[in-house]
């Protein structure tokens, strides 16, 4: 049998499917489209739900793909096995109400053998134990002996996922030989050892279910196959795991160049290599998809994995950061079949090495600490890691629960996960909402899933503002309907629209749809799963029916506003690009007919000059007058000409290209201004970081631009009104005015202190002495903590060495503080610990550092035995 590498199995399976009448789809984002129901996307066919459910149409009834996947959920064993991974690729070809389980069968047969040259005797197929349709095609058709062919039960050959489509499955397996068997007198089909390998996964998608064990047969029956890449590698290259295959052989033999270490030669190190062979794989694939570490969602799943990796570094004695040299290797590896790796490479390294920086900066001081409470553990005979504890080592030192886990695991150690998710029940209920449970795409089940998916509407509205049209469905909120009369809020929904409808960041058209005697308003426009476009809004006049032909107008105003506001926008991230560098990548926008709001790619806020700078450059373009031509072209072509695309978007075959002059080039499919010039002024008027990455700049563009100055002219006049000056001296005005008020600061602070000293009196007769070390605890009416600290400065250097604690009651509330001298701290003495020993008594919690401590509190009654607790806390410390 000849070799084959990843890259050319991944071709050969794509073009042997086309062959068989298949359209060939680039991989789809790990990013979930329109599903709430996944946070990454972990099979062949989660991005195709909406044709197996129907609710979309597909480009073709026969599809093939090699998807990217990761799961998470086997994390803890990635490493510790050479069979675990997070992230693989997943063959598939899919049928979509076309052909059923003999061509599925057949033709996933003719690749094993025929294409690919395995040996047939050593291939064993599986069947759902009551599917005796697949088994008969097996037997009869293929001519496989029955005692080769293996029924088995419901947990393994029959795929579901709660409610909704589900079906029997028909798996291959491959025979590796008994170098990678068990041994055991009864190994075959089914045992868990390595020698028998399932390869081909059919499943026949001919159910749907309720989710409650009840069943109905689809009238359109598809076929789901799922293949990972990296197993039929394993077995068509002969090797003992994923880890030995050629492009991840590739990427161990790096990791262990970088870490100095020789694979196979120590079994902990082993762990160690294969875990940051395939989580940087995983990063790598992330952040090309627009992922960014965070600490909720995606982006703390890719932060987990990126520590995992950074820590494991360190275990193998890897000082400097290495995760970005690593990650050149999965892009070199990985580019013939993902040739955005390469697109994204600048950015994808950047990203990489800002965060392994930021995990260094924190790792070495979250390990002393978790030392520190691993010797805790040993001295209170414990055993087990408070959820507290560890939820503090999550929040300030960026230590995933698993990697704290994992640590500790290596000592002996638990760690309370229970106590931890309560800790984080506030992200968790915020994760929870963001992504509920509802139906089997994530979504919430509404009217507009019911319609027809064969009907579709046309957006026309590029270069017009009004258009005819015939109504093909009508909704209210509840039910589709044959007419909306007056006073009814629905959805009409017509063959062609002017209207634009919310999408890639712009706002929706709104306006009017009339007929000679009806009218309905407009007020959203919404894009729907399988080409529809629904018009929002309430009949005002007479009554709107299926079929009328109606007359569509678009607010002319709002969208020429909008389209000032979105070729901004253009301009705004090439400017950026040209200051900061090509890592900015667009991360989202919002455009309305009143702003712009820009998310994008970048690690650190602008300075003044920088923002002045990207300013000037959109301002000079506006003023340069430059044309705005659209073009429609295929992807490929669109490449060519160097245009943006967005993170993670997924393309047709065609796309609308917006070109302005020669300055910039983006696909894009909302609408623009004709020349730059239109847009008049542009002005930003903040920026801001929205997420660990990303940044954001608000700004406004034409009339909105005159309007912020009327408005700042205003306040202007305003504050000098109130300074009692002209505009024009204003400044001088304030600056007259900030040297009086810190003069009389001062004054107020002098005379605050002669008060709160007159309050305490001479309290130097109140010094005592704990195990040789001198106390002065006392109490001062009336006096806030800024007097205390000034007072116990002035007492500490009355008494010389010792510790002093101060409370005071004032409208109800408490101020305590502590300090402790060098002398006393080198006894024993920590004010912080003697503030928590005695907060409590006056209703109020604190802490700080060993010379210097206060607390907070609400109960002025319990002042005197806070005072009288003092000696105590401080006999405990002393030595």
């Amino acid at each position: 049998m000849k070799v084959y590498g990843v890259n050319e199995l991944r071709k050969m399976y794509l073009e042997f499917f086309e062959s068989k009448g298949h359209l060939k789809l680039d991989s789809f984002s790990l990013v979930p489209q329109n599903d709430k129901s996944l946070l990454l996307i972990n099979a062949g066919m989660a991005p195709l739900k909406p044709y197996f459910t129907g609710q979309e149409i597909p480009p073709r009834n026969r599809v093939t793909t090699c998807q990217k996947c990761i799961r998470t959920g086997d994390i803890e064993n990635v490493g510790k096995t050479a069979r675990h991974a997070t992230f693989f690729e997943m063959l598939g070809n899919f049928s979509f109400g076309d052909y059923f389980k003999e061509e599925a069968i057949e033709w996933s047969w003719e690749f094993l053998t025929k294409v690919i040259g395995l040996d047939e005797s050593r291939l064993y197929p599986s069947v759902y134990e009551e599917d005796d349709e697949a088994f008969d095609i097996w037997n009869q058709k293929m001519g496989i002996a029955k005692d080769r062919i293996f029924r088995l039960g419901k947990e393994d050959n029959f795929w579901e996922h709660g409610a909704g489509p589900c079906g029997p499955c028909s798996e291959i397996y491959y025979d590796r030989g008994e170098k990678y068997g068990c041994g055991e007198a009864g190994c075959t089909v089914g045992c868990d050892c390595d020698r028998y390998m399932e390869v081909w996964n059919n499943v026949f998608t001919q159910f749907e279910s309720d989710g409650k064990g009840h069943y109905e047969e689809l009238e359109n029956k598809n076929i789901d196959t799922g293949m990972g890449l990296e197993r039929l590698a394993v077995v068509v290259q002969d090797v003992d795991s994923i880890f030995d295959i050629d492009t991840m052989k590739a990427l161990r033999s790096k990791v262990c160049e970088v870490a100095g270490v020789t694979y196979n030669a120590d079994s902990k190190k082993d762990e160690s290599v294969r875990l940051i062979t395939d989580h940087i794989r995983s990063v790598t694939f992330m952040i090309s998809d627009g992922i960014i570490p965070s600490n909720e969602g995606r982006g703390y799943v890719l932060r987990r994995l990126l520590r995992r990796a950074a820590r494991h570094g360190r275990l193998l004695g890897v000082t400097d950061k290495f995760l970005a040299t690593l990650s050149k290797t999965v892009i070199e590896e990985h580019k013939d079949g993902y040739p955005e790796l390469e697109a994204k490479k600048e950015y994808i390294l950047k990203v990489l090495t800002i965060e392994e920086d930021n995990f260094n900066k924190t790792i070495d001081q979250g390990l002393s600490i978790l030392s520190d409470l691993e010797q805790e553990m040993v001295n209170n005979n414990s055993k087990e890691l408070s959820g507290e504890e560890a939820f503090k080592l999550y929040d300030t030192y960026g230590f995933p629960l698993d990697l704290t886990r994992e640590i500790l695991e290596e000592k002996g150690f638990t760690v309370d996960e229970k106590g931890f998710n309560e800790a984080m029940q506030v992200q968790r209920e915020a994760a929870r909402s963001a992504r509920k449970t509802t139906n089997y795409m994530g979504a919430d089940v509404t009217i507009y899933q019911s319609l027809d998916p064969a009907l579709t509407s046309e957006f026309v509205g590029y270069d017009r503002d009004t258009h005819s049209s015939n109504v093909i469905a009508l909704t209210t909120d509840t039910e589709i309907v044959d007419a909306l009369s007056e006073g009814q809020t629905g959805t009409v929904f017509v063959t062609e629209t002017p209207f634009y409808a919310t999408s890639g960041g712009q706002l929706a058209d709104t306006g009017v749809i009339t007929t000679e005697n009806a009218e309905f308003v407009v007020t959203d426009t919404i894009k729907l799963q399988g080409g529809k476009i629904g018009h929002v809004g309430t009949v005002t006049k007479g009554m709107l029916c299926v079929n009328d032909t109606v007359t569509l107008a678009i607010d002319k105003e709002q969208r020429l506003a909008t389209g000032k506001n979105h070729s901004a926008t253009h301009l705004l991230q090439k400017a950026l690009r040209l200051v900061l560098g090509t890592h900015v990548e667009q991360a989202g926008s919002y455009v309305t007919k009143d702003r712009l709001r820009f998310d994008f790619t970048h690690f650190s806020a602008l300075t003044k000059e920088e923002l002045a700078k990207v300013e000037a450059i959109v301002n000079e373009e506006i003023a340069k007058g430059l044309t705005v031509e659209t073009k429609v072209m295929t992807i490929d072509e669109a490449k060519k000409t160097g245009a943006m695309a967005l993170f993670g978007e997924k393309y047709g075959d065609t796309v609308r290209v917006v070109q302005m002059g020669n300055f910039s080039t983006e696909l894009c499919g909302g609408t623009h201004v004709a020349n730059t010039n239109t847009i008049t002024a542009f002005k930003i008027i903040s920026e801001t970081g929205v997420a660990a990455g990303v940044r954001r700049i608000e700004a406004l563009t034409s009339n909105g631009v005159f309007e912020y100055y009327k408005e700042i002219e205003q306040e202007l006049y305003e504050a000098a009104k109130a300074a009692k000056a002209e505009p024009a001296m204003i400044v001088k005005r304030i600056e007259a005015m900030h040297d009086e008020i810190k003069a009389l600061q001062a004054e107020n602070e002098k005379l605050k202190n002669k008060l709160a000293k007159d309050a305490l009196g001479d309290v130097m007769n109140q010094v005592v002495e704990v195990k040789g070390v001198k106390l002065l605890a006392a109490k001062v009416p009336d006096v806030d903590m800024n007097g205390l600290r000034g007072l116990g400065d002035q007492l500490k250097d009355k008494l010389g060495d010792g510790v002093i604690v101060l409370a005071s009651g004032m409208d109800g509330k408490v101020s305590l503080i502590a300090m402790a001298t060098d002398a006393a701290m080198a006894k024993g003495a920590h004010a912080g610990n003697l503030i928590k020993g005695i907060a409590a008594l006056v209703g109020g919690g604190g802490g700080g550092r060993p010379n210097m401590a206060q607390a907070g509190g609400k109960n002025p009654a319990g002042i005197d035995d806070a005072l009288n607790k003092v000696a105590e806390v401080l006999e405990g410390q002393l030595q």
